[in-house]
């Protein structure tokens, strides 16, 4: 019963704020053209419900595909730096470096040296969300035991099987932090990757609704970015739940 009651609790705040704002659009006479009303965000999806669901899978192969290799390399690299830590201090400053430079700026740029079309997109994907995986990755590794250390070297392990049997387990409740916030760093990316190259995807349906003043339209391509980051999101706690059951048993 209590499990069902949590589940009811995210929908009843997602009702409780559609109808705060739905009120407020009639009660102030807010016109459609500056904040449009549920109906009229409905509206807009079903007088076009195919071109919206079309370049909302655009934005979920650009987002997957970026959040994916960002992923792999992410873990990939904190491995590596957590297994040669002179490395890893010669390494870890640079990027952060490359992390610290805005996104938006890196966006126009990309399309200068990849040209229109996906390339572009998945690269601004990797690009946010990498440093988030090897953070996380790397505080995880890093943040084993000692004991269970001195565990390994009593059983006489190798440093690859303490990683995999040891040091990788433990450290996987921190990478299900990284990886959820990588994936919704993943949907803004692409976001902003399409606005600035608006050749595909929700971020260009919003680009060309605002340029014909379609305002509905724009905030029926948000709701599907919410829709998707939420959608996308919770596959994550649903992998961690399948992964590291035992991580949710401790942490309650």
């Amino acid at each position: 019963m209590s499990r069902i009651h949590s589940s009811a609790l995210p929908l009843l705040g997602a009702v409780t704020a559609v109808a705060l704002w739905w009120s407020a659009t009639a009660v102030f006479g807010i016109r459609s053209f500056f904040l449009p009303a549920p109906p009229d965000i409905v509206a807009a999806f079903r007088r076009q419900p195919g071109y919206l669901m079309r370049e909302a899978g655009s934005t979920v192969t650009v987002t997957v595909t970026g959040f994916g290799i960002a992923v792999a390399a992410g873990l990939l690299l904190a491995v590596v730096l957590t297994a040669w830590r002179a490395l890893e201090r010669a390494t870890l400053p640079v990027l952060v470096a490359l992390n610290s430079v805005p996104k938006v700026a890196v966006a126009p740029l990309l399309v200068v040296w990849l040209g229109f079309g996906a390339q572009p997109k998945i690269v601004l994907v990797v690009l946010i969300c990498f440093f988030p995986v090897v953070v996380a990755t790397m505080a995880g590794l890093t943040s084993t035991p000692a004991e269970l250390s001195e565990l390994s070297r009593s059983l006489s392990a190798s440093v690859w099987q303490a990683y995999l049997k040891i040091r990788l387990p433990w450290a996987l409740p921190q990478m299900f932090v990284g990886l959820k916030v990588a994936i919704s760093l993943a949907v803004i990316g692409a976001v902003v990757a399409e606005i600035n190259n608006p050749t595909g995807g929700l971020g260009s349906v919003i680009v060309l609704s605002g340029m014909s003043f379609d305002t509905p339209l724009a905030f029926a391509a948000i709701a599907l970015l919410a829709l998707l980051s939420t959608t996308l999101f919770y596959l994550v706690v649903l992998l961690e739940r399948l992964v590291v059951p035992w991580a949710r048993a401790i942490s309650g």
